[in-house]
């Protein structure tokens, strides 16, 4: 069973019995350095801001679909259309006058969040396979929705014209990208530590249990579809508050906002950081979108093809993603250090 608290290890358990972790919510030394790398970064790499606040806001993005996937075990292929949902309703209160960018965040996750709880009754009354087809055709037809709706979306050539306000009357967005740098991570922290609190409260220890035995939770008093409704509304929260950020911070909204291909990524990054961590998607997001703009760089045309092959290898011999394997490196060094055979 997996638990959010990543960088704690399990206590060794007694003899004949299985290891076995409750989360909990004290923050660990690795966790702090963790957090400390983007502060660093900031001084370090000056010139990479964009792309670092850009890979933020992605992980944020990953993080809502792992809270609905790696906890509640719920398969999205259109977590997309609620990142698109968060983009566009700040993009377009920002073109028509409303510039000011937290109260933007704010009616994006408002948005994403009511969308998504409509979109959850239709969700929970199937299984693995419904549930794909599902939110895959809700992201489609969202898709083709905004294509159409040209005259209030932009449609291919995308929502332009948008004029974001200073962050609290004083930071101006600009060319530098200092300033969404600095919005975009804290907007990742605050985020991430709700979530983090959420996952390791025994509402999360309920999904974990729908996610390993469903069938069993109604047993004990547990509302199944209820939990599930609640995770899958606050996933979509989520992805809205990340659309609405790149939408800030880029001052553009592309169609490809709510696009198949941008929910499809998104599964990717899950499966290279390790599901059910909260961690794997920040880790995910990163080694995906430095790949991407490294690979790229070198070959624009096939830069696809290296992707696949690192996600092959990544199933193949890391199961549970890049995590998963240093778990298991770590369970095994601590084995061999307590005298295990």
């Amino acid at each position: 069973m997996k638990h959010a608290d990543i960088m704690v290890p399990a206590a060794k358990a007694p003899a004949g019995r299985s290891a076995f972790r409750l989360p909990n919510d004290r923050w660990t030394i690795p966790e702090i350095l963790f957090w400390l790398v983007p502060v660093a970064a900031y001084f370090l790499f000056p010139g990479y801001l964009v792309l670092i606040s850009q890979i933020m806001i992605v992980g944020l993005f990953a993080l809502s679909l792992d809270l609905i996937l790696g906890y509640a075990g719920i398969v999205s292929l259109g977590h997309a259309a609620f990142f698109g949902l968060g983009a566009y309703t700040a993009g377009l209160l920002s073109v028509h006058g409303w510039g000011e960018p937290i109260t933007g965040v704010l009616a994006a996750a408002v948005v994403a969040g009511i969308f998504g709880y409509l979109v959850s009754f239709l969700v929970v009354r199937g299984q693995d396979l419904t549930r794909l087809m599902v939110t895959l055709g809700i992201g489609l037809m969202l898709f083709e929705a905004a294509n159409k709706a040209a005259f209030i979306t932009g449609g291919v050539d995308g929502l332009s014209g948008m004029n974001v306000g200073k962050l609290f009357g004083v930071f101006e967005f600009d060319l530098s990208g200092q300033t969404a740098y600095w919005y975009s991570f804290a907007v990742l922290l605050l985020v991430f530590a709700l979530m983090r609190r959420v996952v390791n409260s025994p509402f999360g220890l309920g999904l974990i249990g729908i996610r390993e035995g469903g069938r069993r939770m109604p047993a004990i008093g547990a509302n199944v579809n209820q939990r599930l409704k609640a995770i899958f509304t606050v996933g979509a929260v989520v992805a809205g508050i990340a659309g609405a950020l790149l939408a800030q911070t880029t001052q553009f909204v592309g169609l490809d906002s709510l696009s198949f291909a941008r929910s499809a990524e998104l599964m990717i990054m899950l499966v290279l950081g390790g599901t059910g961590r909260l961690y794997g998607a920040l880790v995910g997001a990163l080694i995906f979108m430095l790949a991407q703009d490294y690979i790229s760089g070198l070959n624009p045309t096939y830069w696809q093809f290296w992707i696949g092959l690192l996600l092959v290898v990544i199933v193949l011999f890391g199961r549970g993603g890049i995590l998963g394997g240093i778990d298991r490196l770590r369970g095994k060094t601590t084995h061999h250090a307590g005298g295990g055979h």
